[in-house]
């Protein structure tokens, strides 16, 4: 069976991103896959003492992240969607890429957060190292939606 990967971050573009997979999802009459990855926190050396703390820290972050993840299930199969859903720690291009290899999926639907090209730069894309690296069509959200012509915008 066919298999859409929408990985979220949690923040305000990932309901988009989970309408906009879902759609994609009944369209191509596919199953939906939710995933979230737990970065780990950098720690240098000069920090060893506090690695302890981070891990804690860490295993913290990927708990409230599996229940998160639980809340959306439930939601959505309240509304009639089945999904799955996947959290693993580690960096988020390589584990987005290795779960729609393992889940053989036909698209990645994930959101853009439209920073600037300095802050690409800096801390880095997630939506642009999985578009240059991925072997499956990918899909990417605007973290804003564009006004159509002659819309007035509500506040």
């Amino acid at each position: 069976m066919k298999a859409i990967l929408a990985p979220v971050d949690f923040s305000r573009v990932s309901r988009r991103v989970v309408d906009e997979a879902i759609e994609i999802a009944r369209t191509i009459n596919a199953r939906l896959v939710l995933m979230h990855a737990v970065q780990p926190p950098s720690v240098v050396t000069d920090l060893a003492p506090l690695v302890g703390e981070a891990i804690q820290f860490t295993a913290e972050v990927e708990r409230r992240a599996r229940l998160h993840l639980q809340r959306w299930q439930r939601n959505l199969m309240k509304r009639g969607i089945t999904v799955e859903t996947v959290c693993e720690q580690g960096f988020p291009v390589p584990l987005i890429l290795a779960c729609a290899a393992r889940i053989g999926a036909s698209y990645i639907v994930l959101g853009s957060h439209g920073h600037t090209a300095f802050y690409d730069l800096v801390v880095g894309s997630t939506a642009s190292g999985v578009l240059k690296r991925a072997t499956c069509p990918v899909i990417v959200v605007p973290s804003q939606r564009k006004e159509k012509a002659g819309q007035v915008r509500r506040r």
